[in-house]
């Protein structure tokens, strides 16, 4: 895989990364009555990003990358089953709130790793980290209080949901580092093609939306996979602190995106999502700083 070393292009390559993520909810807030087809949807996002990513893996690899299958041991398909539940949870959360909520949720997934290490890896976690939850803890309270009916709330417990599904990934990563890491995606993807395959069929569903949908169901899962795959080259040679706070970028983007009322959609953040997001904004920073001091560095290889 292409290897940078120098930060001053690293940093520009994880922002781009950063940049093609935060388009996701753009895209979904355009497909044709998305509370409707969740299951096609994800059906086709998930084929979408088996195919890229077993492509990308051939072009880097050769015909040796179905060794990887073979590697994934029980972390693998844990973690795997894990990022499916995410994928699904995040259409869920996506078209039952705004956008900002279900972002903001995603972006407290640092913390929620830290707790699955707590309690799973035997990981410590120090005083600042525990403040740095709670700050968060108390931004997610806040938005709550906005999102009291019945389908915000339950698009608030999808996000919440989602965000469990990255961690459980990225915990099982730590837990068996040799676990390769783009095959686990890949069979994230295959996941959730599957399982929506069944849903379609038990609920007796049709496998085909509208040509205009399936161009945005295979947009996003190629957004996803072009961000990994940049991500994974420009995270390896930079500081975890520079890392959480580059994360930002999606939040930050997508809830742009969606509000920028030139690209027609104008969804507004309420008060409580804003004053909530800013406390979750402010323990990243936070929680930024406390890593730059221990000078701990993270990647994906």
């Amino acid at each position: 895989m292409l290897d940078i070393k120098d930060a001053k292009v690293a940093i520009p390559v994880v922002l781009v990364a950063g940049l093609l993520w935060s388009f996701g909810p753009y895209v979904v807030r355009h497909i044709d009555e998305a509370q409707q087809v969740p299951w096609q949807y994800l059906c086709t996002r998930g084929i979408v990003i088996f195919i890229i990513l077993n492509l990308f893996l051939y072009f880097e690899e050769g015909s040796e990358f179905l060794e990887n299958y073979k590697k994934i041991g029980i972390s693998g398909l844990i973690g795997g089953i894990g990022l499916g539940i995410a994928m699904i949870s995040f259409i869920y959360s996506i078209t039952n709130t705004s956008a900002a909520v279900t972002l903001l949720c995603l972006a407290a997934m640092p913390f929620i790793t830290a707790l699955l290490g707590f309690m799973f890896l035997k990981e410590t976690i120090s005083t600042n980290v525990w403040v740095s939850i709670s700050i968060a803890a108390v931004g997610i309270l806040i938005m709550a209080i906005d999102n009291t009916g019945k389908n915000t709330f339950f698009g608030l417990i999808f996000g919440l949901l989602s965000s469990v599904g990255f961690a459980v990934f990225s915990i099982t990563l730590r837990w068996r580092k040799e676990t390769p890491k783009f095959t686990t995606v890949a069979i994230a993807g295959l996941f959730c093609c599957v399982f929506s395959g069944i849903m379609i069929i038990v609920n007796d569903l049709n496998f085909l939306s509208t040509g205009k949908n399936h161009a945005l169901f295979a947009t996003h899962g190629t957004l996803v996979c072009l961000g990994l795959i940049l991500y994974s080259i420009g995270s390896k040679h930079i500081p975890a602190a520079e890392l959480t706070l580059l994360s930002l970028t999606e939040v930050i983007g997508g809830i742009f995106w969606v509000w920028l009322p030139i690209l027609g959609i104008n969804e507004i953040p309420t008060q409580s999502t804003v004053i909530g997001g800013f406390f979750i904004f402010l323990s990243i920073i936070y929680y930024s700083l406390i890593i730059r001091t221990n000078r701990r560095f993270i990647g994906l290889n």
